[in-house]
């Protein structure tokens, strides 16, 4: 017979284990095709999350930059503070589905002549 403890206790378990699942951010909300867009950086990497973010200006339209979880973007070399604001990168990517978001799903950013691969494995 199973106590009331034990099935608390599984039941946490099973809780806490769907919390990355839940979490992750999938590449099924972005069209197939990549492609690249270059802007100027309006607000710089953020690690926080559970994705890299940063925010460019293109053509006075400001997108929103999701990067690869904060280890992976850190271990490509991408860190806060690295790439200043008013710089301009190019970004390479698969954007939204949604062609009224201006958002893009980003594998690689370049800037300075440095290439940052935070997808290395998507080619």
């Amino acid at each position: 017979m199973i106590s009331k403890l034990s099935l608390y206790v599984a039941l946490v378990v099973l809780a806490f284990s769907a919390v990355p699942v839940s979490a992750h951010h999938g590449w099924g909300g972005n069209v197939d095709q990549e492609s690249d867009l270059t802007g100027i950086v309006e607000q710089g990497v953020s690690l926080s999350g559970p994705h890299a973010t940063m925010k460019l200006r293109v053509d006075n339209k400001v997108w929103d930059i999701t990067l690869a979880p904060p280890p992976a973007t850190q271990r490509a070399g991408l860190k806060e503070g690295i790439i200043p604001v008013g710089a301009t990168v190019t970004v390479h990517g698969n954007r939204n589905r949604d062609q009224n978001r201006l958002e893009m799903k980003c594998e690689r950013v370049t800037w300075n002549g440095k290439t940052f691969d935070v997808y290395p494995n998507r080619k």
